[in-house]
């Protein structure tokens, strides 16, 4: 067996042993994003091959859990692409809360440690406001996922960094936020509107049949090209007719769920569903 053949028999040993261990499906993840987060943690090893690698994970469950921290660990923060965030807050939530009376389901797909749901809670209890209706945000639903452990506890302390939300409006960051010691803290009404959830999207059901928005930013691009096609698939099926559907800007709808979701804007990756 040559160099290059044995190096990918250990590849498709590790991701094997890592998808039955884990309940993550690598199979659907683009090989070369895996290949590099797996070596950070090779080098971090001071091991040379994937074998090698396999042998220290099976015997050391603390390095198991770093590793699998590392291949699904996200970068966000609060008001990530403000211009995303003030397209929702100015053309989409404010006739999407009148329409359904506070009543608005709201899916973060791939949440991380939790500043997307908490940013969409924020905008739709100023959205309910704005309404007349404040009392509205006791309607509100976020249901926010992710199968990465680290980034759910996060999410369900809710606390961060001050720099986490430096792209926050003053306004939103005075009203939802308080001090705790070096950290910020999401204020109790917003915290109550989301519910943090393992979902692993490659192969779970969403939590909730009909949505009335989905937020899937920069969470496609590391799936390949059919699994991408069966997320799309399965967020135009868990939308509401006239859902929206927001993705990353480097994201491009593939595959079937194109007939059934209009691009609204092209810039900011919105699209609604509209069979």
């Amino acid at each position: 067996m040559t160099a290059v053949s044995q190096d990918d028999a250990g590849f498709e040993a590790l991701t094997r042993a890592i998808s039955l261990r884990a309940g993550i499906a690598l199979e659907a993840y683009k090989d070369k994003c895996l290949r590099r987060r797996i070596a950070v943690r090779m080098r971090a090893c001071s091991v040379h091959t994937y074998a090698e690698y396999l042998a220290l994970v099976e015997r050391t469950p603390a390095e198991f859990e770093r590793l699998t921290d590392a291949l699904t660990i996200n970068v966000t923060r609060f008001y990530r692409n403000p211009e995303t965030w003030e397209y929702l807050r100015l053309r989409v939530l404010p006739e999407l809360v009148r329409a359904r009376q506070g009543q608005v389901r709201v899916w973060s797909a791939g949440c991380s440690s939790g500043e997307e749901p908490y940013t969409i809670a924020m905008l739709l209890a100023e959205a309910c406001e704005r309404a007349g209706r404040p009392e509205w945000l006791d309607r509100v639903a976020v249901d926010a996922t992710d199968i990465d452990r680290l980034s759910m506890e996060r999410a369900e302390a809710g606390r961060y960094a001050a720099a986490a939300v430096a792209d926050t409006p003053a306004d939103l960051r005075a009203r939802w936020f308080t001090a705790a010691g070096p950290e910020l803290e999401i204020a109790p009404a917003l915290r109550r509107r989301v519910t943090v959830r393992r979902l692993d999207l490659t192969k779970e059901a969403p939590l909730r049949p009909a949505y009335d928005l989905i937020l899937c930013r920069n969470v496609v691009i590391y799936f390949d090209k059919p699994m991408q096609e069966r997320l799309f698939a399965t967020f135009a099926d868990a939308l509401a007719p006239g859902g929206t559907l927001v993705l990353g800007k480097v994201e491009t709808l593939l595959g079937p769920a194109r007939e059934r979701l209009q691009l609204v804007d092209a810039r900011e990756r919105v699209y609604r569903r509209i069979v």
